[in-house]
């Protein structure tokens, strides 16, 4: 998997920012932002500040996949290399996060991820969040 990334980023199809700084992109430069597992580890402070800038820079959404609470411990390897253990918070806490930085989520776009999942019996193990972009 690693490769692959690594090849994505050299063709230009991904491009790779620090996320506790303002992304250097203007709003809407991309279809849809998707980020993984990167919402976990960030502070409230740093959350606060990135995650409205991911709707900025995305035109048609935003999607995140985090982890559920509960599902595993944090390992000694995750909290040197992230310089944290990863924050898993629930369903309504992001929920409640949304709303207090207006961001919206888009049902239309998650029923069709849903239905789709559902066909091909797929199972996530993690938290997907649909989010409209900020207009």
């Amino acid at each position: 998997a690693d490769a692959n990334c690594k090849r994505l980023v050299r063709n230009g199809i991904v491009r790779v920012a620090d996320i506790k700084f303002p992304l250097p992109y203007r709003p809407k430069s991309f279809p849809l932002v998707i980020v993984s597992d990167a919402l976990d580890y960030l502070s409230p402070r740093y959350l606060n500040k990135t995650l409205p800038d991911f709707a900025r820079v995305s035109a048609d959404g935003v999607v995140l996949f985090t982890g559920f609470p509960g599902q595993r411990k944090a390992k000694a390897a995750d909290v040197s290399k992230y310089g944290r253990a990863a924050k898993l918070r629930s369903s309504t806490w992001w929920a409640r996060y949304f709303i207090q930085t207006s961001l919206e989520e888009n049902e239309v776009a998650a029923k069709k991820f849903s239905r789709a999942a559902e066909k091909s019996s797929y199972n996530p193990s993690c938290q997907i969040f649909h989010l409209r972009s900020y207009r």
